[in-house]
């Protein structure tokens, strides 16, 4: 059984050797080359004499080497810090300064475009290079900030010849995920070799994960569930397949060559894919997807089953701060129609009141996760920690230290057998005219209707309903087609909704905004909107 990140790949390397672990375009790797590579890295590590907790950061696009540094900080005693390759230079400085990075692994494209705030980035000794012209043009300016350039050739050739003694426990931190909140910039969740090796042993017992799988690795790899795929597959020594596409069309053509039996994806993803004409046949491998990142509602949720009618759907809930909390099991997905299903192996899930005490059957209150997967809590941020971090509620009063637990924020109920549904996040429920409106509510009704391809309900100030509720759509079909959509939307909503939960306004757009991971940007859209009726 692993302990640390690294022995994912280093146990299945002595299990099943010859196995493919990775695969991105036409190339191929086993889990010996794959593990030799990751000693090779572990060792170049040391002799850049890193030391035990100092930060790689990784920012990159899916590459075998993006694979093997992050696993790679897990043998060396370091922690890796993925970040996400659709950043830009700000976003990019944010991340690098709060956790002090040291080693940044990138290639020149992205190397180029931090040119100018390189003087900025004073925690870093070192950046690798990964493409094989790497960059000399740039050399000049990296000496000015006393920053070494290595090529990524020349970083693995720095490997020492002998064995890498390090000494280090399973609750040490192996890696930091940020994550976007509600306000100002993303928070460093510090997860540790055993939140992340608890978190693929979970996933893999439920998805019934073996080396016959391969899995496509389409999300970004510096979002939690992104980079489980990995997790999972090196766990059970199964395939993962990389992918960074640049039309849904491509996922279809990587299901079709690689043979894929797995597939994860966010809900607009799954919209994406929706729409496309999937080829007779091309889905028959596939015998499960996963949902998570949002709610899939139960429309798209069906196109997906006939578009995959071999596979079993898993939809699921969770949260960075504790990886995984719930799955819903296929065989009660039509019993259980919009439930988040019940807690994770290896997780117990409570639903409270403020004061902590259990609530009854259907009364909404705050998801409490406790168990191993909860992380260590913020990156440099221990109001934060505090706030989202707290003991659990007590069961057994003789315990003398409280177990810490995640308090989600998300409102949920449960129902007579203990099936969970999702209310909302307590900071986007809409507060109009003295009522309290979920906004998944207003949007279930909105993808009810054939043309909402994405739809997303906010509060925005108004004078005087306190908050007036907007949606924001997507729609399928021809420009002459959507003419008269909004009202059309409208009248659809008034059959379905009480008349205070109506959307004062439906704006239509082309297309929503997306978040780095891939969720629709709700905070975007309140503040491109949270003024419109008040100015």
């Amino acid at each position: 059984m692993a302990t640390f990140v690294y022995q994912l790949i280093s146990q299945s390397a002595v299990k099943t050797p010859d196995a493919l672990a990775l695969a991105l375009n036409d190339e191929r790797l086993s889990y010996t080359r794959l593990n030799q590579r990751m000693q090779a890295a572990a060792a170049s590590y040391q002799a850049l004499e890193l030391a035990r907790f100092d930060r790689v950061g990784i920012y990159l696009h899916k590459t075998f080497e993006h694979v093997i540094a992050a696993f790679a900080c897990s043998l060396a005693g370091t922690v890796f810090v993925p970040i996400n390759p659709v950043l830009k230079a700000p976003q990019v400085k944010h991340i690098v300064n709060d956790c002090d990075i040291k080693v940044l692994i990138t290639n020149g494209a992205r190397l180029t475009g931090l040119m100018p705030i390189l003087s900025q980035l004073t925690s870093i000794t070192h950046i690798i290079v990964t493409d094989h012209n790497a960059t000399h043009f740039i050399e000049q300016q990296l000496d000015a900030n006393k920053i070494v350039l290595l090529s990524w050739s020349d970083f693995m050739a720095m490997a020492f010849n002998k064995p890498i003694d390090i000494t280090q426990t399973a609750n040490d931190m192996a890696a930091i995920f940020y994550t976007s909140g509600s306000t100002g910039n993303p928070k460093g969740v510090v997860l540790s070799h055993n939140n992340i090796v608890s978190g693929a042993t979970s996933v893999a017992q439920y998805l019934d994960n073996s080396s016959e799988d391969n899995i496509l690795a389409v999300l970004p790899l510096s979002f939690d569930y992104g980079f489980s795929q990995l997790t999972t597959c090196f766990l059970v020594g199964a395939c993962a397949v990389l992918l960074d596409y640049l039309l849904p069309n491509d996922v279809l053509k990587a299901i079709e060559k690689h043979q894929i039996t797995g597939l994860a994806a966010v809900p607009p993803l799954w919209s994406q894919l929706c729409q496309l004409n999937w080829p007779k046949g091309i889905a028959d491998p596939i015998r499960y997807f996963t949902n998570s990142g949002g709610v899939l509602h139960t429309h798209k949720l069906n196109q997906l089953r006939a578009l995959m009618p071999k596979a079993k759907p898993y939809l699921m809930y969770g949260l960075t701060e504790a990886f995984r909390s719930t799955y819903l099991d296929p065989a009660q997905i039509d019993k259980r129609i919009g439930s988040m299903g019940k807690a994770i192996p290896n997780a117990e899930i409570l639903i409270v009141r403020q004061d902590g005490s259990e609530c009854a059957f259907d009364e909404p209150g705050e998801l409490v996760h406790k168990g191993p997967l909860v992380s260590l809590g913020y990156w440099n941020a221990m109001d934060k920690t505090n706030k989202r971090f707290k003991p659990a509620p007590q069961r057994a009063k003789q315990l003398m230290t409280p177990e810490l637990a995640v308090w989600s924020g998300d409102k949920v109920k449960k129902d007579n057998d203990g099936f969970l549904y999702f209310v909302s996040r307590e900071d986007e429920m809409i507060k109009t005219s003295g009522y309290r409106v979920s906004p998944m509510e207003v949007e279930q009704s909105l993808y009810l209707h054939e043309t909402v391809s994405e739809a997303i309900a906010i509060g925005v100030n108004h004078h005087d309903l306190g908050q007036a509720i907007m949606a924001i759509v997507c729609c399928i079909g021809e420009q002459d087609e959507l003419k008269n959509i909004e009202n059309t939307l409208l009248r659809h909503c008034q059959k379905q909704l009480a008349n205070f939960m109506l959307p004062k306004k439906i704006i239509i757009l082309k297309q929503l905004p997306h978040n780095a991971n891939g969720k629709i940007d709700r905070n975007k859209l309140h503040l491109m909107y949270q003024n419109f009726f008040t100015q």
